[in-house]
C-alpha cells in the first residue's frame, strides 16, 4: 500500500465513525484502543500519564455530550466538573447554540477578512452592549492566549511605554507574549529568555503593584499596562481582597498605566456576574474574554477596549493590530450571538450565583465533617477544594472518577481540585456531586489512615 492509499484508508475509518448514528461493540473498542495508540504515538508519549490523576486504571475517552455531562464510547456517563476550563457555561451541546451554528454552516462557514461579514458586526455590538462601562471596540480571535497577546500588543502600541506588570502565579497562556505575562516558572523556564520588560508582583497586594510601578519610573523606565485576573484560577482559585481590583484601577489611573483584566475563564457569568470585574465595580481599559464565549460549541475569544485606545496609527492602518485568520468567523460568531442571547434570556448569571451559594453551603458542611478538606473557596460555579497533600487531592479526584464525576486540578498542583460545572447544572445534579464527594473523601481518608506507608498515586493533573 502506498502512502496516499494508507492516508485515504485512515481518513475513511475516522469519517465512518463520525458519520455513524450508532456504534457497535467493535467500534467502541476500536475508538478507545486507537485513541490510546494515536495519542501515545502522534500527540505526546507522556499524555496518558496525566490521566492517572483521574483514574489509576482507566483512560477516559470522550465521545458524546449533553448539557451537564459527557459519555465515553461505551455509553458510561460522567458529570462534568472539569468544564473544559470554563467553556460550558451554557451546557454541553446546547440545542439553541447548535441550531444557530448549523443554520450558519448551511449558509457560509468562513469569511474574507477584507469584506464586511454581518455576524461579526452584530456580535461586536452585543459585546459592547454587555461590557461594563465605556468599553467600545472589539477584536475577535480563536483562542485565549491569542487574545492575551492582542491585548498586550494594543497596550504597548497605544501607550508608547515599555513595562508590563503581572502577578506571581498568574496564568495568561503559553505562547510567547502570554508566557511573558504568566507568573509560573513551570511554564516559563523552558522558554526563557522571553519578553523581559515584565515585572511580577504578589497577587492580591495592591501596594506591591504600586511599589513596582513607582520603582520602575524612578529608574527611568516606563510602564504600559498591568494585566490581572479577577480570580487566579490556575493558582488554585485564589480570590483577592474585595477592594483589590478597585485599588489597582486607582493606581493605574494615578500613574497613567493601562489596566488589562483577563476574564477568559471568569467571564460570561461564571462567577455569578456577566463579568467578574463588575462585582468589584471596576472597568478596565482592555477586557479579555474567551472560553465560554462560544457556548462550548465553537472556539472564539477576543478583546474589547476603550475608545481612546483607537490611536492615529490604528486609524491609518487598522491591520497593524493583527488579524486572526479564523477569528470572528461566521460559525463562531453565530455560536457567540446565540450564547449571549441564551445567557441573558435565561438569566444564567443569576442562576449561577444562586447555585454557587447552594453548592458552597453544602461543601462547607462537608468540610466540617471531613478533616482532609482544608478549604473551600470560590465565586459562583468556580470553586476550589484544597487538601493537605497532592497525594490526597489526587486520590479524591480518582475516587470521584470511580463514582462518575470528572474534576480537574489547579495548574500542576494536585492539592487543589477545581469544581467548574456547566452553568445550567441542576440542583439535583449538585446534590449528586456532593453525595459522591462525601463518599470519595470518606474512602480516601480511610485509605490514608490505614495505609499511610503505601505509595501514593502519581500527583499529576491535567493542566491548562
Amino acid at each position: 500500500m502506498d502512502k496516499n492509499e494508507a492516508i485515504l484508508q485512515e481518513a475513511s475509518r475516522a469519517l465512518e465513525l463520525i458519520l455513524k448514528e450508532s456504534l457497535n461493540a467493535a467500534d467502541k473498542e476500536q475508538i478507545v484502543k486507537k485513541s490510546i495508540e494515536h495519542f501515545t504515538e502522534h500527540v505526546s508519549p507522556d499524555w496518558l500519564r496525566y490521566y492517572k490523576s483521574i483514574s489509576k486504571n482507566s483512560v477516559l475517552v470522550e465521545w458524546a455530550d449533553s448539557m451537564e455531562a459527557f459519555k465515553d464510547p461505551h455509553g458510561n456517563e460522567f458529570i462534568d466538573c472539569l468544564g473544559g476550563f470554563g467553556i460550558n457555561i451554557a451546557g454541553h451541546q446546547n440545542i439553541e447554540i447548535v441550531k444557530a451554528v448549523e443554520a450558519q454552516l448551511n449558509r457560509q462557514a468562513l469569511h474574507n477578512h477584507e469584506l464586511l461579514d454581518p455576524l461579526r458586526g452584530y456580535l461586536a455590538k452585543l459585546v459592547s452592549m454587555s461590557a461594563p462601562g465605556n468599553l467600545k471596540y472589539v477584536h475577535f480571535c480563536s483562542e485565549g492566549t491569542e487574545a492575551i497577546e492582542l491585548a498586550l500588543s494594543l497596550a504597548l502600541m497605544t501607550s508608547d511605554n515599555c513595562f508590563i506588570i503581572s502577578t506571581v502565579n498568574a496564568f495568561h497562556g503559553k505562547k510567547f507574549g502570554g508566557l511573558s505575562g504568566t507568573g509560573k516558572a513551570t511554564c516559563r523556564k523552558l522558554n526563557l529568555p522571553i519578553i523581559q520588560d515584565v515585572q511580577y508582583v504578589e497577587f492580591g497586594n495592591a501596594k506591591a503593584a504600586e511599589t513596582a510601578i513607582k520603582s520602575l519610573i524612578a529608574v527611568g523606565e516606563t510602564v504600559a499596562a498591568m494585566i490581572v485576573e479577577p480570580i487566579q484560577i490556575a493558582a488554585g482559585v485564589l480570590i483577592p481582597p474585595e477592594d483589590y481590583l478597585q485599588q489597582i484601577r486607582e493606581i493605574c489611573d494615578h500613574y497613567g498605566v493601562l489596566l488589562i483584566i483577563d476574564e477568559i475563564q471568569t467571564g460570561m457569568g461564571r462567577t455569578g456576574m456577566f463579568w467578574a470585574c463588575e462585582d468589584y465595580g471596576v472597568v478596565p481599559d482592555i477586557l479579555v474574554f474567551g472560553n465560554a464565549f462560544g457556548g462550548g460549541v465553537m472556539p472564539i475569544t477576543g478583546i474589547i477596549f476603550k475608545k481612546h485606545l483607537w490611536v492615529e496609527e490604528l486609524a491609518d492602518n487598522p491591520w497593524i493590530l493583527g488579524q486572526s485568520t479564523s477569528g470572528g468567523n461566521p460559525l463562531a460568531c453565530a455560536a457567540a450571538i446565540a450564547t449571549i442571547k441564551f445567557i441573558i434570556e435565561n438569566d444564567i448569571s443569576d442562576q449561577i450565583a444562586k447555585k454557587g451559594d447552594y453548592i458552597m453551603e453544602k461543601l462547607k458542611d462537608l468540610q466540617m465533617r471531613h478533616p482532609i478538606l482544608l478549604d473551600v473557596r470560590g465565586k459562583g460555579l468556580l470553586i476550589g477544594l484544597e487538601f493537605p497533600t497532592p497525594e490526597i487531592g489526587t486520590a479524591v479526584s480518582q475516587a470521584l472518577f470511580q463514582r462518575g464525576v470528572v474534576t480537574g486540578g489547579a495548574f500542576n498542583n494536585a492539592k487543589i481540585i477545581k469544581i467548574e460545572p456547566a452553568g445550567v447544572i441542576s440542583l439535583e445534579t449538585i446534590d449528586k456531586i456532593i453525595a459522591k464527594l462525601d463518599g470519595a473523601m470518606s474512602m480516601v481518608a480511610q485509605e490514608f489512615a490505614l495505609s499511610s506507608s503505601q505509595s501514593a498515586p502519581d500527583a499529576v493533573f491535567l493542566t491548562n
